[in-house]
């Protein structure tokens, strides 16, 4: 300790003999690559500042921070508060090279004979010295002890650091800086956020009794907090009045009202809620927004201390609706059930995220039901059920049938050779209701049967109807790794590449864990004419200077030709009319043209509903988040846990989303659904059966098997010549090694059995007896 006192000791006193010489050479001379470093850093590194996360409209939803601080220029600071702290803090600002030499000397003396901090001396220079060591370079606890340890090692660093800096900047520059980084308690860093802090103001409006108060917390935070120590407080602000007054600042009148005025901070004070936790309803599509940046290449310390604006793609009344129906639906305290939404804005170049949210709470008291994991993004684990029939619909479409194909719909049992167990013995596939053995595949979109889409997925192949999902938008089923359901162990493999490679008939039911998220772009590439794109919260981000800060996004993609689009979206349009949603969307008067498609997964734990106009498209799953899920029961009420589940994608998620758009698009004008195009309408020519009905049974034979088809045939009593092609199953379309079944006419029609009790009529008078005792058939 005594060798290094007399070193500063003599670099004291060659500061005091040769001032220039000192400011200008001897420390200059000294300082090593570390001290030059340092004035560097100083110069050019912004201290951690808050980023802003906003609304669409501009509206701050969250403030993400290491340290709560917005950066000022001196314009933007009130002159009052620049003379309160050089009037307490250092007085000869304007008159130094940035180190009080006399008074280093006696602090260091003083502090180093006691064995504490009794007296300071600092110029304000060398406290931004010291407060960017401690609040910028210092990374660990023990960093920020050292950076404000007493002793003359860090002490003589911070003046040779303090001379560098002096000859780079200027004072007004040192002051703006030193004012925005200097910590003034309650989590208040720099004096835009104290303003705001203890006054709800900005530093431009600061009165000259608030800047004294803020001023004279920077000795102590703690023993001079308003709050915590009023009278204290009090006395220290009148102290920094009293300085101001006695070197000329402000005039005693100026003095004694300033002295005589309450201290007029907040009650309770203006505390800015760090992290998503404070964006309330929004919370989820905040955590979306930082992990999207960190995917997009920004790490959480350049969110977290970067001074950025984010402007995102978040609607507000969008949201608003989303949570009133969520909540509607599901009230948030409904043990053990979530019911989530995502919205996506349909668009050739951007898909745009309106709005995302959950019944649940965002939040980390599970006690309450709250939870911060991101349902309406993450896949939730329970799968979507039929909705993922939209995908083998869409491979079919691609592969040559047409969306007016007549598909064959197998009684439920139906034992299909692709839908097995693990031994390779088929598994029934069972229908939710009976359905007629021939329907379009409209119909079948709409009402939605198991079996047709098993044996529409025969045709299909399992591989091209999961790299299609993941072509519209399911990209987690590539990049979520599988998890095995005999172990729990979680699979080097993702789930799109295991369902291909063990060919599980059961994707088309919509087993595997999906985004809502995701299922909602889902319906946005199909509204935007086949074009996939990311569904990006992001409109625009700027740096705390004001510049574009540019992200790199996923480019998009044309997963599909734009005709198929256009007519799977037809395909999907009967679903609010006759199909599973039409009690829902009648129960709010819904009379849009839209395409929609429900999902229920096998045992009732989870229900979904994915629709889409022009302007957004969204997804709904409703289900049990609990570790162990039960089967769901909707009964009217809030969906709740039961033996055996009644709960479908018709009601409460169709419900949900039915009751959150319906006001979005009110008023506005109805867009038609989009032209379908012929060659997806009835099929490529592979797929297109002759129409040999009326012909003889002999040459339709011929023209059947000619063109590829296998025939089969059985004779109907018709009217018709015998031998004549009567009837034709399937029509216009069918699957390769399809059998088309003829109806044959018999030549006649038996005559209607007599009705028991009934007199035989006496022919009229001149009229003849019927022929061949038929009506006509």
């Amino acid at each position: 300790m005594i060798a290094g006192l007399c070193v500063l000791a003599g670099v004291v006193f060659a500061g005091m003999a040769f001032p220039v010489a000192a400011g200008l050479g001897v420390l200059s001379n000294e300082a090593g690559d570390s001290v030059s470093s340092s004035s560097a850093d100083l110069v050019g590194t912004d201290a951690p500042l808050t980023t802003t996360v906003t609304d669409s409209a501009g509206a701050p939803i969250a403030y993400l921070f290491d340290q709560n601080r917005t950066n000022v220029t001196n314009e933007q600071i009130a002159p009052s508060m620049k003379a309160a702290i050089l009037a307490i803090e250092d007085r000869r600002f304007y008159d130094h090279q940035g180190v009080d030499w006399q008074g280093t000397l006696r602090a260091v003396v003083a502090n180093s004979a006691s064995g504490e901090t009794v007296q300071g001396a600092s110029t304000l220079t060398q406290q931004y010295v010291k407060n960017y060591m401690l609040y910028v370079d210092a990374q660990t606890e023990a960093e920020r002890l050292k950076a404000t340890e007493q002793t003359p090692a860090r002490k003589l660093k911070e003046a040779r650091v303090a001379l560098q800096l002096e000859r780079q900047l200027s004072k007004d520059e040192i002051l703006n800086r030193y004012l925005n980084i200097v910590f003034l308690g309650n989590g208040s860093y720099g004096v835009a956020a104290a303003s705001r802090t203890y006054f709800n103001t900005t530093p431009d409006k600061l009165t000259v009794p608030q800047a004294a108060l803020l001023a004279g917390m920077v000795r102590s935070t703690t023993q001079f907090d308003p709050i915590q120590n009023p009278k204290t407080a009090t006395d220290r602000r009148n102290l920094v009045i009293a300085q101001m007054r006695d070197q000329g600042m402000i005039d005693d009148a100026q003095a004694r009202q300033a002295a005589a005025s309450s201290l007029g901070v907040a009650n309770p004070l203006v505390s800015v809620p760090n992290g998503c936790n404070g964006a309330g309803d929004m919370g989820f599509f905040c955590k979306y927004v930082v992990q999207y940046l960190t995917e997009a290449g920004f790490s959480l310390e350049q969110i977290n201390r970067g001074g950025y604006t984010i402007k995102t793609t978040l609607d507000r009344n969008a949201m608003t609706q989303v949570k009133a129906s969520l909540d509607r639906e599901v009230p948030p305290d409904t043990p053990n059930v979530a019911n989530v939404m995502s919205l996506v804005q349909p668009g050739q170049e951007k898909h745009r995220v309106l709005a995302m949210g959950a019944s649940r709470t965002f939040g980390l008291n599970a006690d309450e039901e709250e939870t911060s994991y991101g349902l309406p993004y993450q896949p939730v684990n329970l799968g979507a059920g039929s909705v993922y029939k939209i995908f083998t619909a869409a491979t079919a479409l691609e592969k040559g049938l047409g969306i007016n194909y007549n598909m064959q719909v197998p009684a439920s049992g139906y034992a299909s050779p692709i839908y097995v167990d693990g031994s390779g013995r088929p598994i029934p596939v069972a229908n939710s209701g009976t359905y007629p053995p021939n329907m379009s595949m409209t119909d079948a979109l709409a009402t939605s049967p198991n079996t047709a889409f098993i044996k529409l997925e025969e045709f299909t192949g399992v591989p091209d109807v999961v790299d299609m999902s993941v072509r519209l938008g399911l990209k987690s089923l590539a990049t979520t790794k599988f998890t095995d359901p005999n172990t729990g162990e979680r699979t080097d493999r993702s789930i799109a590449e295991v369902t291909k490679a063990q060919k599980l008939a059961s994707f088309t039911l919509g087993v595997t864990p999906t985004s809502v998220l995701e299922l909602a772009n889902v319906g946005a590439t199909l509204y935007s004419q086949g074009k996939w794109c990311p569904p990006t919260p992001i409109d625009a981000i700027t740096d705390a200077s004001g510049k574009p800060v540019p992200i790199t996004e996923e480019p998009c993609a044309q997963a599909v030709d734009p005709g198929l689009a256009n007519t799977l979206v037809n395909g999907l349009s009967k679903d609010d009319i006759s199909g599973t949603s039409a009690a829902a969307a009648k129960q709010v008067g819904w009379n849009r043209p839209m395409a929609g498609k429900t999902g229920t997964t096998q045992q009732h734990k989870s229900a979904t509903f994915v629709g889409a106009i022009p302007e957004m498209s969204g997804a709904v799953i409703t289900f049990d988040n609990s570790n162990s899920p039960r089967p769901l029961c909707d009964g009217g009420g809030a969906p709740f846990a039961c033996g055996e589940g009644t709960i479908f994608g018709g009601k409460t998620p169709a419900e949900t989303w039915y009751g959150a758009v319906k006001p979005l698009v009110e008023g506005k004008p109805v867009s038609p659904l989009p032209t379908p195009e012929g060659r997806y309408l009835e099929g490529g020519a592979e797929s297109r059966i002759p129409d040999v009905v009326g012909k003889d049974v002999d040459d339709a034979r011929s023209e059947l098997q000619d063109a590829g088809w296998a025939v089969t045939t059985r004779e109907v009593d018709n009217r018709a010549t015998a031998g004549t092609v009567v009837g034709q199953t399937p029509r216009g379309a069918a699957l390769p090694g399809e059998q088309v079944s003829l109806q044959i006419s018999s030549g006649t029609v038996p005559a209607p059995p007599p009705i028991p009790g009934a007199a035989t009529p006496s022919p009229a008078p001149g009229a003849a007896p019927p022929e061949g005792g038929g009506d006509g058939g």
